[in-house]
Order: C-alpha cells, then sequence, then structure tokens
C-alpha cells in the first residue's frame, strides 16, 4: 500500500479545494464592491466594468464553489450533501440571470467626446436595446484610472422616434446639450465635482 503516495494525493485535493474556494470568494468580494462602488451616481468606471462581466463571473464563481466542495469534502455523503444543493440551486440562477442579461442585450459604447478644455472630463454615449427599442444613455466620467468616476445625464427610449437621442455634445466645458429627433433640446450644467444638475429622460 502507497501511504506515502495517498496522502500527497489528499494534500494535493485539499490544496487544489482552497485554491477553487479563494477564486469564489475572491469573485464575490469583486461583485459586491462593484454593487457598492459602482453605478451611475458617481460610482467607479472600473467598477462598473466589473459588474458588467457579471454573468461570467456568476458561472465561474459556481464552477470554482462546487469543485472546492467537491475536492475539499472528505466523504462521499458529505459531497453530496453539499455539492449537489449547490450545484442544481447555482445552475438555476446563473440560468435565470443568463436569460436576463441576453434579453437585456447590454450596452456598447458609441460615443467619447472629451470637454473642451477637460482632458479629465468625457461626454460618454452607450448604446442597448429593450427587445426591439433602442435605447440611449449618456453619462458624464470624470477623473483617470483607476479613480475615474460616473454619473447619468439621460436616458432615452427610441420606442417612439421622437424621443431618440440624435446629438450629445459639449457646449462649454461644464455644459451638455442634448437633442432628440423630435427636435427637443436638453441643456445640462456639470458641477465642478463631476455631478450633473439633472438627469434627463425621454421616453422613459
Amino acid at each position: 500500500m502507497n501511504i506515502g503516495g495517498t496522502g500527497h494525493m489528499k494534500s494535493h485535493r485539499r490544496t487544489t479545494a482552497r485554491a477553487l474556494l479563494a477564486v469564489a470568494a475572491a469573485l464575490v468580494a469583486a461583485t459586491l464592491a462593484a454593487y457598492f462602488w459602482g453605478g451611475s451616481n458617481g460610482g467607479l468606471v472600473v467598477m462598473n466594468q466589473v459588474h458588467g462581466h457579471f454573468v461570467g463571473m456568476g458561472w465561474v464563481t459556481l464552477v470554482a464553489l462546487v469543485g472546492g466542495i467537491l475536492l475539499g469534502a472528505r466523504k462521499t455523503a458529505t459531497r453530496l450533501a453539499l455539492g449537489l444543493p449547490v450545484a442544481i440551486l447555482g445552475v438555476m440562477v446563473m440560468s435565470l440571470a443568463t436569460m436576463l442579461a441576453m434579453l437585456a442585450g447590454g450596452q456598447e459604447q458609441t460615443q467619447s467626446l472629451t470637454a473642451p478644455g477637460r482632458d479629465d472630463r468625457r461626454l460618454v454615449v452607450e448604446e442597448g436595446s429593450a427587445m426591439i427599442d433602442p435605447l440611449w444613455y449618456v453619462y458624464v466620467q470624470q477623473g483617470s484610472w483607476p479613480r475615474e468616476r460616473r454619473w447619468a445625464v439621460g436616458y432615452f427610449n427610441g420606442d417612439a422616434t421622437d424621443n431618440e437621442l440624435r446629438e450629445a455634445v459639449w457646449t462649454a466645458p461644464d455644459r451638455i446639450r442634448l437633442t432628440t429627433s423630435g427636435g427637443v433640446v436638453h441643456e445640462v450644467t456639470v458641477a465642478p465635482g463631476g455631478r450633473p444638475d439633472q438627469v434627463v429622460s425621454a421616453g422613459w
């Protein structure tokens, strides 16, 4: 009987299990950080980027967690009692999250304009869709990576063509003009810290 080899294998399994659980914990921590420090109300842009990979991170977390349980638990009964419910519930939750993410369609940056005289301030437009309706999201981003922050400036839903975003431009270092296809013009002033004085909404 190769006792040394068996002991080495068990040690390797425990080490791998700890590594997988550490990966799962790190991904959960990153997701929570994105939730608390991201968002479009002065949140960190880097955290918003992390949030954009939520579904992929969720699947990796689930695989790492189940793998850690299966490798780390000593008894087969324990592996089944812990690993099976986690796997089943995790697959159900992540399948729903994946379906919702596919329906949402995501957002793609289509415009980035630096404010005149302000290299640290940008006007960003992202486009997405809700089923068949085109959507536009307008943000101000200020600062430099990794401390760049984001504020929402406007949301436009193209369900009615008059509410489509036709133009988003700077008219001054601290002033933005948003124009819809229907000809409605919105003027937004940006505070020194980057926060706009209002959030425009058309068709929402």
